[in-house]
């Protein structure tokens, strides 16, 4: 009888995840919807598909300096972050991973507490240091305000996946005459390939999706998408399809991320890391 129950109160659960993912994509498809539509249809007419479908927005987008020049900046500004996140996160995870030493836990969790601190909080030093030093309004002074938040973030992730490799293999490699960089490239760093893709992929998007560092810490060389789709707000009005045509394109490179690291993600939530 109770497995009986169990299957005639199966056929709930599909329905819910398709709830959920008409909750989820409806945004995206709205969106998209937008992005091939006039203005005028727009604000004249509630429509799921567009009547007369249209290119000019996303013509617009790439063919305008100050709209694509918009996506390259954030992508050089993530891209260095990403690398210069794992890079330095690396060694630090490893040193909590493989050795205790005195407040260690206490140093772990002050990483974490600069995950937990709104951007806010930092945009005032930075924005002072960075005039002071010259780094206003460059890709690499985004990328290093950002490694305040990444970088604990990938540490906390790589130091579970870490502390999942037996310390046998580090002791073995020691005894067979690997130096520890030889031995961090080449046997180590391969058994935490996951982790590793996983920390990247979080560092990337939490880096493409944050706004107010990235805003207020550039106005012309490295400004970001971000900034670049205020400007459709003029004295004519909203560009409703420009921005949804921009709102688009910045989903694809985080897209194209998700795919590539899938199985590292899968991975890292069986292991309860993520």
């Amino acid at each position: 009888m109770h497995d009986s129950d169990m299957d005639r109160g199966a056929w709930w659960r599909p329905v819910f995840l398709l709830i959920y993912l008409a909750f989820a994509i409806l945004p995206i498809y709205w969106m998209l919807n937008m992005s091939f539509k006039t203005n005028q249809e727009i604000l004249s007419t509630l429509s799921l598909w567009p009547s007369q479908p249209t290119l000019a927005h996303y013509r617009t987008i790439f063919t305008d300096p100050s709209w694509y020049s918009g996506y390259i900046n954030s992508l050089i500004y993530v891209l260095l972050n990403t690398v210069i996140s794992v890079a330095v996160a690396l060694p630090a995870a490893y040193a909590f991973s493989r050795y205790r030493f005195i407040g260690d836990k206490h140093v772990f969790f002050w990483l974490l507490t600069n995950r937990m601190t709104p951007p806010a909080v930092f945009l005032l030093p930075f924005f002072q240091l960075y005039t002071s030093v010259g780094l206003m309004d460059t890709h690499l002074g985004v990328a290093l305000a950002h490694l305040v938040f990444n970088v604990p973030l990938a540490v906390w992730i790589l130091e579970g996946f870490m502390s999942g490799v037996p310390r046998e293999i580090d002791e073995t490699a020691y005894v067979d005459g690997y130096s520890f960089p030889r031995f961090f490239l080449t046997i180590f760093l391969p058994l935490i390939k996951a982790g590793v893709g996983v920390a990247a992929f979080f560092c990337f998007m939490f880096s493409w999706v944050e706004l107010l560092l990235a805003r207020t810490l550039t106005s012309v060389n490295a400004k970001p998408i971000v900034a670049t789709m205020t400007r459709t707000v003029s004295a004519s009005g909203m560009d409703w399809g420009v921005l949804a045509a921009a709102g688009v394109l910045t989903i694809v490179p985080g897209g194209i991320v998700i795919w590539f690291v899938r199985h590292y993600i899968a991975k890292g939530f069986a292991m309860g890391r993520v």
